[in-house]
């Protein structure tokens, strides 16, 4: 005859088979089974998870309905609920639709909810309040990954969608919904002022010169709403309709013309994209050109044009001044030719100047010798 002992501790519960099928429940204690070989044996559970989880659960639930009801807490649900579980008042479990559960009363205290997913997508105010910030929770919660938990910063707005479908506009704040049975996104939708860049465009001038222009702007949604009912996505959009614009502002003119009057590109494509992105819901502000690069052989040329003529220019002011001169001289002669006074003070005002260059001068035959014989205007 062979004994067999099986003890069970104050913080767990057994389920006692022989030869594999269910025998009993053991609560706390020690116990003795005697036989010719072994055929008992027993699967312990801790206390400190209070899930149920055995290859006879079901048939507990079908033939041992009292076993049930005296060791198990049951929870089952439909297809279109979901399930609370609650530990010492604390949620700890969601628990996912179609779900059949059993939980051993001795675990803890426990109580279930249930929730009815037909109703609302939108998950309760006061549970928003428990699952809002996990990570700082004393306890995890089983099956969080069910819920979405959205932050909407201010200065943005949410774009929330159903099974694919714009379902309303969520203003700043915190929001939380029923993952289960649908497929739930929020996207994020800045309101505020944002900067666009039209980088690196390789475009050709109606004379063919390619050119690589930069081109900055600045937009925003005004009705956000229509702009996600019209356009799937409206950043796309914009870039594409400034990408237009500035095409149709370039190719449709010389560089010449560019060249001269650079502020055309902007206005060309501001009025490009009023009237495209008018109904839309979207708008830019303000934009312009930040760089126009040209090609290093087109650099080239340019560069020497621009210095013939700057050359040219300063040829032509050359000239005129020394026609100026020329003109000025000939009139002073004129002057001198019939004022003998004027004469005699352009003799004085040249030896000033003789003067200013000399450091030393020797006078011989008086002051009058000076002025008479060394500077003399011959007419």
């Amino acid at each position: 005859m062979m004994l067999q002992r099986f003890l069970v501790r104050k913080n767990e519960r057994a389920l006692l088979l022989r030869d594999g099928d269910f025998v009993a429940v053991l609560n706390p204690g020690t116990y003795l089974r005697a036989g010719l070989r072994p055929r008992f044996s027993a699967c312990t559970y801790p206390l400190t998870e209070a899930l149920f989880e055995h290859p006879l659960a079901e048939y507990l639930r079908q033939y041992e309905p009292a076993v049930v009801a005296e060791h198990f807490d049951v929870f089952d649900l439909g297809d279109n609920e979901a399930g609370l579980r609650f530990e010492n008042d604390t949620l700890v479990e969601i628990v996912p639709p179609g779900s059949r559960r059993m939980y051993w009363k001795a675990a803890m205290p426990q109580r279930f909810e249930r929730i009815d997913l037909t109703q609302d997508w939108t998950v309760p105010a006061d549970l928003l309040a428990r699952i809002a910030q996990p990570a700082l929770r004393g306890k995890a919660i089983v099956g969080l990954g069910a819920v979405l938990n959205v932050l909407v910063p201010d200065g943005q707005v949410g774009v929330l969608r159903v099974n694919g479908q714009r379902v309303t506009l969520l203003q700043p704040g915190r929001y939380a919904y029923w993952r289960f049975n649908r497929d739930v996104a929020v996207d994020l939708v800045d309101t505020r002022l944002q900067a666009m860049e039209i980088t690196g465009q390789e475009i050709l001038t109606r004379d063919k010169v390619s050119l690589r222009i930069n081109l900055a702007a600045n937009w925003l949604f005004d009705d956000v709403e229509l702009a996600f009912s019209r356009l799937p996505k409206p950043l796309e959009h914009v870039y594409r309709e400034l990408q237009f614009g500035l095409r149709a502002a370039v190719g449709t003119r010389t560089l010449d013309e560019l060249l001269e009057n650079k502020q055309v590109i902007d206005d060309v494509v501001g009025q490009h994209v009023a009237t495209r992105l008018a109904g839309f819901g979207v708008r830019v502000a303000s934009l312009g050109v930040k760089d126009i690069v040209l090609p290093g052989e087109m650099k080239a040329l340019l560069a020497q044009v621009v210095e013939a003529e700057k050359a040219a220019q300063a040829n032509v002011i050359r000239r005129r001044e020394e026609t100026g001169a020329t003109r000025s001289l000939l009139n002073t002669a004129k002057v001198m030719e019939d004022n003998p006074t004027a004469l005699r003070l352009k003799e004085l005002e040249t030896l000033e100047r003789l003067a200013e260059r000399i450091d030393r001068i020797s006078v011989f035959g008086g002051l009058d010798q000076l002025l008479n014989g060394l500077v003399k205007l011959k007419v």
